[in-house]
C-alpha cells in the first residue's frame, strides 16, 4: 500500500492565521481531502508609530507567530509527522524587516520546537496610507504593467527611506511576512520572494521577472534590501529543524500570495471566477494563455492583472473595502453604546446584525462603502444616501452596507465583462464570505450566474495543494 501524501498549508492574513492539512486522493491528480484545520486570530494590531501618524497601519509579528504557533499546535501530531511537503501564503503587498542570522530564536514548547521572532520591525501592512498621493507622484515611474500604491512593499521603504533612513540601517532583509516565515523555517542567508509577492509590491517587471534595478538605484533605493526571485509553486529550501511534529528536512514552497492561493483551492475550470471576501475583497478570473498585459501602469484602472502560475495571469478587482468596513461599522456602534453608558461584546453586535439583516430582505437605503478609498480612487470616502425615516433600522443598515460592499465590486469590474471573457460561475470564499449569510444572499442576487461558496481556508488549502502537486510530479517523474 503506498504512503499516503500530506501536506500543511498556511495562511498568514490580516486579521487571522489558518493551517490546513491536505492528503491527496489516490487515483485522482486533482482530488484531494482536507484532514484537520485550525485558525486563530491574530490579534497584531500594534500602535502607530509616531512617523507615520494617524495613517499608519502596522501589525507585531511576534504576535503573527505565537497564532501560527497555536495553529500548529492545535493540529493533530501524529497527521504532522506525516506531512512531506509545506506551502505559505499570506497577506500581498505588505513589507517587514529582519537582520540576517537574527531573525529568530529556536525554543523548545513542550516537547515541540518553534520559533520566536527575533531582531525584525512590525510589519507595515497592505492597508497602511502612509504615502499619500502627493507623495506617490514624486517616486519615479515602475518599468511594470502595475502601478504603485499607497501600502505597496516598495512604496513603504521609499517613505522609510525619505523620513526615517536610520530604521532602515538595522536590517539587511527585507519581505512579507509570509516569505520571513518560510526563510526562518529554512534557515535562507537571503530573502526570497516568488514573483507573485513581487508584484505586489511595486517595480517588479513580471515579464523579465525583475526588480526595476536601474530605476530604483538611480533614486537611491536600497536594493540590497530586495529579495531574490523564485518561480511560484518551487521549492525554497527545507525545514532546518524538526517543528512541532513536522521532520527537519520537509520541503517548503516559496511564500505564495493569499489571492493566488485562495483561486487555486477554488479555480476548479477556466470559466470559473473567484470572489474572496475577507479584510477586504477581491474577485478573480483567469486570462487566456499567452495573454500579455499592456507594460504601460495606468493607476486610475480599477482592474489589475496579477501572475499567477506559469507564467499566465488573473484579471483581479482588489477592493480595500470588504469585512474591515463590516467591522469598522460594528466599532462604530459599540463606540456610540459605550459612549450612552452600555457595554456590548462586538461579537454579539455582529450576530445581531446579521439576524436584522437577514430578516430585512430588501432596503431602498444605498451605501457606498468606500470609507477606505480605493487604489485607483484613493480620496473617494464612504456616502449614504436614499434616507428615509421607513429605512434606518439596524437591518435596513446592514442590508444596504452588504449590498454596497458588493456593488462597489461591480462599478470595478462590471460582471458583464466576466460574461465577456468565459465566465460562467462564481466562487465565494473568505472568512468575512463564510459567516454572513446576508453578505451571500448579496453576492446571489448581483451575479446572473450560478454561484457556490467555498471554505474559510481556502488560501491555506490553497498552498497546500500546490505542493502537493509538486510532491506528486516528483514521484511520477
Amino acid at each position: 500500500m503506498a504512503a499516503r501524501v500530506v501536506a500543511l498549508g498556511i495562511d498568514l492574513g490580516t486579521t487571522s492565521v489558518k493551517a490546513a492539512l491536505v492528503e491527496a486522493v489516490p487515483g485522482d491528480p486533482s482530488g484531494f481531502v482536507v484532514l484537520a484545520s485550525c485558525a486563530r486570530a491574530a490579534r497584531a494590531e500594534a500602535a502607530q508609530s509616531a512617523a507615520a501618524g494617524p495613517q499608519g497601519q502596522e501589525q507585531d509579528v511576534s504576535r503573527i507567530i505565537q497564532a501560527l504557533n497555536e495553529c500548529l499546535a492545535g493540529l493533530p501530531r501524529q497527521l504532522l509527522q506525516e506531512v512531506c511537503g509545506i506551502g505559505v501564503s499570506g497577506q500581498m503587498h505588505g513589507v517587514m524587516f529582519w537582520k540576517t542570522g537574527q531573525g529568530c530564536e529556536w525554543t523548545e514548547e513542550g516537547t515541540s520546537p518553534v520559533f520566536e521572532p527575533g531582531a525584525v520591525s512590525h510589519l507595515v501592512t497592505w492597508q497602511d496610507g502612509r504615502c499619500s498621493s502627493g507623495f506617490l507622484a514624486s517616486l519615479p515611474q515602475p518599468e511594470s504593467h502595475l502601478s504603485v500604491a499607497s501600502g505597496f512593499g516598495c512604496a513603504t521603504i521609499f517613505w522609510l527611506l525619505k523620513n526615517s533612513p536610520e530604521f532602515l540601517k538595522s536590517y539587511d532583509a527585507a519581505g512579507t511576512i509570509h516569505d520571513y516565515v518560510v526563510a526562518m523555517l529554512c534557515g535562507l542567508p537571503r530573502s526570497l520572494m516568488c514573483d507573485q509577492n513581487a508584484a505586489s509590491w511595486g517595480y517588479f517587471n513580471t515579464q523579465s521577472q525583475s526588480w526595476n534595478l536601474e530605476i530604483l538605484r538611480a533614486s537611491g533605493f536600497p536594493v540590497c534590501l530586495l529579495p531574490d526571485i523564485a518561480e511560484a509553486g518551487s521549492v525554497a529550501g527545507r525545514t532546518s529543524r524538526a517543528w512541532f511534529e513536522i521532520p527537519k528536512g520537509t520541503q517548503v514552497g516559496v511564500a505564495l500570495g493569499d489571492l493566488q492561493a485562495s483561486v487555486y483551492s477554488c479555480m476548479a475550470k477556466r470559466t470559473d471566477a473567484v470572489l474572496n471576501i475577507s479584510t477586504s475583497v477581491q474577485l478573480a478570473t483567469s486570462m487566456p494563455s499567452g495573454f500579455q498585459p499592456v507594460q504601460t501602469p495606468d493607476p486610475a484602472a480599477p482592474v489589475s492583472y496579477f501572475p499567477y502560475f506559469d507564467r499566465s495571469y488573473l484579471a483581479v478587482a482588489a477592493s480595500l473595502n470588504g469585512g474591515n468596513v463590516l467591522a469598522t461599522f460594528v466599532h462604530m456602534l459599540v463606540q456610540w453604546m459605550t459612549d450612552l453608558g452600555l457595554e456590548v461584546e462586538e461579537s454579539t453586535v455582529y450576530s445581531c446584525m446579521i439576524q436584522a439583516a437577514a430578516q430585512q430582505r430588501d432596503t431602498c437605503l444605498t451605501i457606498t462603502p468606500t470609507v477606505l478609498g480605493e487604489r485607483h480612487l484613493p480620496d473617494q470616502l464612504a456616502s449614504v444616501t436614499r434616507i428615509s425615516s421607513s429605512a434606518l433600522s439596524l437591518g435596513h443598515v446592514t442590508r444596504a452596507l452588504c449590498r454596497g460592499i458588493v456593488q462597489n465590486l461591480h462599478s470595478m469590474l462590471p460582471f458583464q465583462q466576466l460574461k465577456e471573457w468565459g465566465v460562467e460561475r462564481v466562487i465565494g470564499s473568505g472568512s468575512a464570505l463564510s459567516r454572513n449569510e446576508v453578505l451571500k444572499q448579496e453576492v446571489q442576487r448581483a451575479f446572473p450566474f450560478p454561484v457556490s461558496f467555498g471554505q474559510d481556508v481556502d488560501a491555506a488549502v490553497g498552498a497546500a495543494l500546490v505542493m502537493l502537486q509538486r510532491n506528486l510530479n516528483q514521484r511520477v517523474s
